[in-house]
């Protein structure tokens, strides 16, 4: 990639992260607009044709992208739901496979039942930041996000065994079931268990290291691509071992990450992964036009039709297995009485969130240029031409399409989790009062005792009126945020203001904007505490 090459992604990516801003404001998903853009860019005439070498696709997008995935899941949460997680992510990932290479070895001649498969393998699996993209802010329960995250983290891992499977049948000509199963079952329980030691030593390196924000940012950044690197040397799931890494470095960040790194942390890999996201779309649609120009013998017209086609069996696989799958093992008593009964109106949204996103567009991107090192890969821009229709289909249509179907169904705002966490917020400040009272009654003055517990008596006064709350307590927390952020911003300017007259050095006003900076994060989280509405 040369200088003009990477200029242009930059001024592309810049580009993107304007019309990013405009999404916030509509509440459009931003996976949505990286799509509709990265296409946008591929009509675009004269733009320079950028070659992606299929080695380092996976190792530069996947591994940042499935670790800060698992950092966002809840253990506890994936754990109580691992049983449709697993449905989902093994069961309804192979049924989609079959069914895709079936649909497309049958109604795509140029197809052979082994590319049709690959196929199958690439686009089987959703996609884990357009899961959670696109229900943001939509106030559905707690478990229905929970199952959707988790199941996109697994089903990557079983999508990608799929597809180094597959591509291998194509590349050799041959497969068998049973040595690809048996491989299937080593391969992933060798990748569970490497994530946990890489999990577990990236955690010791933190401990025995001294604090230090600008390091330990650095460190959660490569551990994904060490572990990736140490699995595909030892030739177990990379995908896996990632995730397992970063669900174990999640439940332990409390203990191993300081206040300040686990700010920073979160602010650069929010960074990293938008930006990762966009470059990928970005460089796709700068190949679109080559892709299909390269596809010989065949009109516009028809790779259209045969993309409406597979992304027909896409969206329709995943509805056909969703209903019976979440029913019939309800046949069970032990399931019965174990786990709440699933509403026909919750599992209607499982099965239209199946959006497909960059995970597929890395696997399609990573084929073969060639089998040998000088026959071309079969059907490989097509195969590629045929992913990005599908992620068009699930994640644009489907995901527009998914706020006016949580309306259609009458999904009102899951409260439950609001309901925990101010119970939660209700018990921390209750206990940290009688704490205070025990412990510094007599050893404090009144008046600084008093202000001690100011802060937390006002946090009860707000949260507790006899265990409700009406629109007029509504009304004042709003304007008590309110009033703090005028406060804050009030704040800001007077220390700018001190520091353009000299008065104080800048050492100190970056120490006490960082201040500002954690009073502002708390009163957002604050904020941010009841559900949003639909």
């Amino acid at each position: 990639m040369g200088l003009q090459h990477i200029a242009t992604v930059i001024v592309l990516l810049a580009l993107v992260t304007a019309l990013a801003e405009v999404t916030d404001r509509i509440r459009v998903p931003y996976p949505i607009l990286l799509v509709l853009t990265g296409i946008g860019f591929g009509l675009i005439p004269d733009l320079p044709k950028i070659a992606l070498d299929p080695e380092i696709v996976f190792l530069i997008f996947l591994p940042p992208i499935l670790y800060a995935a698992a950092w966002s899941t809840s253990w506890a949460d994936f754990k109580a739901a691992k049983r449709p997680i697993t449905l989902l992510a093994i069961g309804c990932v192979i049924f989609t496979t079959c069914a895709v290479a079936w649909v497309a070895q049958m109604l795509i001649p140029e197809l052979g039942w082994a590319e049709a498969f690959v196929l199958g393998a690439i686009i089987s699996p959703p996609d884990a930041v357009a899961a959670t993209a696109a229900t943001k802010g939509l106030g559905l329960p707690k478990r229905v996000i929970t199952i959707l995250e988790g199941e996109s983290l697994v089903n990557d891992a079983t999508g990608l065994i799929a597809y180094r499977y597959a591509v291998a049948a194509v590349v050799s000509g041959g497969f068998h079931i049973w040595h690809a199963g048996l491989e299937f079952v080593m391969v992933a329980v060798g990748g569970i268990a490497l994530g946990f030691v890489t999990g577990f030593v990236f955690k010791w390196i933190h401990k025995i290291t001294p604090d230090n924000p600008t390091t330990d940012t650095t460190l959660t950044f490569l551990a994904p691509f060490v572990t990736y690197l140490v699995a595909e040397a030892l030739e177990i799931s990379g995908v896996l071992a990632v995730v397992v890494a970063g669900l174990y470095m999640s439940w332990n960040s409390s203990t191993v990450f300081s206040q300040q790194t686990r700010l920073q942390a979160n602010g650069t890999w929010n960074t990293i992964i938008f930006m990762l996201n966009g470059i990928i779309f970005i460089l796709i649609g700068l190949q679109l036009p080559e892709i299909v120009e390269a596809i010989e013998d065949k009109s516009v017209g028809t790779l259209i039709q045969y993309g409406a086609i597979v992304s027909a069996a896409v969206i329709l696989g995943r509805i056909i297995w969703v209903y019976p799958g979440t029913f019939l093992p309800r046949l069970s008593k032990r399931i019965r009485t174990t786990e709440p009964r699933p509403s026909i109106r919750m599992v209607s949204i499982v099965a239209w969130s199946g959006m497909r996103g960059v995970v597929s567009l890395a696997a399609a991107l990573a084929l073969p240029l060639t089998l040998d090192g000088t026959t071309p890969f079969p059907n490989r821009n097509l195969i590629i031409f045929l992913t990005i229709c599908v992620i068009f289909a699930t994640l644009v249509l489907q995901g527009l399409t998914l706020r006016p179907f949580i309306k259609w169904l009458k999904i009102r705002p899951d409260d439950g989790e609001h309901r925990h966490e101010e119970e939660a917020r209700l018990r921390l400040a209750t206990s940290i009062i009688e704490f205070i009272e025990e412990n510094y009654s007599l050893a404090l003055s009144e008046d600084v005792l008093n202000r001690i517990k100011t802060k937390y008596e006002i946090r009860i006064q707000r949260m507790r009126k006899d265990g409700t709350r009406n629109a007029l307590d509504d009304e004042k927390i709003d304007e008590f945020h309110r009033i703090q952020q005028e406060l804050l911003d009030k704040e800001r300017s007077l220390i700018l203001e001190l520091r353009a007259q000299a008065k104080v050095s800048d050492e100190t006003m970056r120490r006490i904007e960082y201040e500002l900076d954690l009073e502002e994060t708390r009163l957002i989280l604050e904020r941010g505490v009841r559900p949003a509405t639909i």
